[in-house]
C-alpha cells in the first residue's frame, strides 16, 4: 500500500499538468486564430482545476495504475471548447489549433528532462523523488503526444489530417469522428493501440533524454 501511495504521490503533478495544460494549449492557440469561446468560458488557464474531469483525469488514470501496474497510462481532461467556424482561416488554423496540445506535451516532457538535470544537483532526500518524477514526466508527455497525434478524429491528429487532406477528402475523413473514441477503444483492448504506440513512445522518450544527456 506504501508503495501505491508513494507512486500516485510521484505521478499526480506530472499526470495532471500534462493532461491540463495540453487542453489549456488548445485554448490559448484558438484564441490566437481568431476563435475567443474558451477563454469566454474561462478554459485558457494554468489552473487544473479548470480542466480536471472526474473520471479522465482522476479514475481512470488511478485504476490503471492500481489493476494493470500503470504500464501504459491513459486519461484525459474536459476537451476545450473550439468553434472552428469562428478560426480567420478554419481549415489553415485548425492545423494549428489541434498541434497546439501535443506541442504543449512535448514541450513539458522538455522541462522535465531540465527537472532530471536538476535532480542531480540536490542532496539526495530531494534528488531521488524528483528524478522519479521527471522520469514520469516525460514518459507521460511523450505517450498523449504520440497517442493525440494519432491520425483518428477527434483525436488531435485527426484534425491535423482533416486540415491537410484535400477539401474533398477532408470531409468524408471528418464523418469518422463519431466512431473514433468507439475505434480508439477497440484498438486499446485489442492491444493493437499499444503496438503501435509503445515504439513510438520509447522513440520520443529516447530522443528527449538522449539530447538532455540523461543516459
Amino acid at each position: 500500500m506504501n508503495a501505491i501511495i508513494q507512486t500516485i504521490a510521484i505521478l499526480a503533478l506530472p499526470l495532471v499538468f500534462a493532461i491540463t495544460l495540453h487542453e489549456a494549449a488548445h485554448g490559448y492557440a484558438a484564441r490566437y486564430f481568431g476563435d475567443p469561446t474558451a477563454w469566454q468560458q474561462g478554459r485558457i488557464s494554468l489552473n487544473p482545476l479548470r480542466h480536471i474531469d472526474p473520471v479522465g483525469t482522476i479514475l481512470i488514470p488511478l485504476s490503471i495504475l492500481l489493476f494493470s501496474g500503470g504500464n501504459f497510462l491513459f486519461g484525459y481532461a474536459k476537451p476545450v471548447p473550439v468553434d472552428f467556424n469562428r478560426l480567420r482561416n478554419p481549415k489553415k488554423d485548425m492545423f494549428w489549433v489541434a498541434a497546439a496540445g501535443p506541442g504543449a506535451n512535448l514541450l513539458m516532457a522538455c522541462l522535465w528532462a531540465l527537472a532530471f538535470q536538476l535532480s542531480w544537483l540536490l542532496p539526495q532526500f530531494f534528488s531521488t523523488p524528483l528524478a522519479r518524477m521527471a522520469e514520469m514526466g516525460i514518459q507521460i508527455n511523450c505517450v498523449l503526444m504520440v497517442l493525440n497525434l494519432f491520425p483518428l478524429p477527434p483525436l488531435d491528429g485527426g484534425r491535423i489530417a482533416v486540415s491537410l487532406l484535400p477539401h474533398s477528402l477532408a470531409w468524408k475523413f471528418a464523418r469518422l469522428e463519431p466512431w473514433g473514441f468507439p475505434i480508439l477503444l477497440v484498438l486499446l483492448f485489442t492491444g493493437i493501440l499499444g503496438v503501435i504506440m509503445t515504439p513510438l513512445v520509447n522513440t520520443s522518450a529516447g530522443l528527449i533524454a538522449l539530447i538532455f544527456g540523461l543516459y
